[in-house]
C-alpha cells in the first residue's frame, strides 16, 4: 500500500488531573470531527467551569492532522496550548480536543512549571483514554442504468461496499462509503460499464 489510510483517536471522553502548589489542572480529552462541534463544546466547558482561571486547549482534526489549533487562554505564550498539543502528537492522535482547566492556587509556577503542569494533566487524560484505530473512508455517488443493476450489485456484494443511500428508478443512484485503500479497485470495477458515472463526494 502506497499510503496509510488509518488514524488513531480516542473512543470517548477521558479525564486527567495534575496538582502543583495549590493549583489544580483538570484535563478533558474528547473525540471530535468538526471545528463547529469543538467551538460549541468549548463554550459549554467555559460555562460549566466558570469559576476557573484558565481554559486552555489544543485540538487536531483530519486523518492527515492538517487542521489544528492551540490556545493559552491568558497563560504566558507557549506554556499551555503547545504542551497540550505536544502530548496529542506524542500519542499520535487526531480528531481530538483536549481542554485543561486551571484553578489557581495562589502561587505562580513559572514558565517551566506551567509547561510541565499542562503537559502532565494532558498526559494523564490520554493515558486514561481508550485509543482506537479508524480507517479513512471515501464517499462516492454512482449513477447507472437499471440494465446494469445486477453487475453493480455483484460488485457491492463481492467488495463489501457500504451503501449509505440508494435510489432506484429509470436512473439508479447509490451513495457508498469505501476504505480509501480499496477505492481505486472498487471504482475500476464499477467503471467497466461505460454507462456508469462515479462522483467523488468527500472523505471521512
Amino acid at each position: 500500500m502506497l499510503f496509510d489510510d488509518t488514524y488513531r483517536t480516542i473512543k470517548e471522553k477521558s479525564t486527567g488531573l495534575y496538582k502543583e502548589k495549590g493549583s489544580k489542572f483538570i484535563a478533558l480529552a474528547m473525540p471530535f470531527e468538526s471545528e463547529a462541534a469543538i467551538k460549541a463544546e468549548l463554550e459549554s466547558i467555559r460555562k460549566e467551569y466558570y469559576d476557573a482561571r484558565h481554559h486552555c486547549y489544543a485540538y487536531v482534526l483530519g486523518p492527515d492532522k492538517s487542521a489544528w489549533r492551540v490556545n493559552d487562554d491568558g497563560e504566558p505564550s507557549g506554556t499551555a496550548g503547545r504542551p497540550i498539543h505536544g502530548q496529542i502528537q506524542s500519542f499520535d492522535l487526531t480528531n481530538i480536543l483536549v481542554v485543561v482547566i486551571r484553578y489557581f492556587g495562589g502561587t505562580k509556577l513559572g514558565v517551566s512549571g506551567l509547561i510541565n503542569a499542562y503537559k502532565s494533566a494532558t498526559q494523564d487524560a490520554l493515558q486514561q483514554a481508550e485509543i482506537i484505530e479508524k480507517t479513512v473512508n471515501e464517499i462516492y455517488e454512482l449513477k447507472f442504468t437499471y440494465a446494469n443493476m445486477n453487475d453493480v450489485m455483484r460488485v457491492v456484494k463481492d467488495e463489501n461496499v457500504d451503501i449509505i443511500d440508494s435510489q432506484f428508478g429509470i436512473e439508479c443512484i447509490i451513495t457508498y462509503r469505501i476504505r480509501k485503500s480499496m477505492a481505486d479497485i472498487v471504482n475500476s470495477k464499477f467503471r467497466k460499464s461505460y454507462d456508469n458515472i462515479i462522483i467523488y463526494k468527500g472523505n471521512e
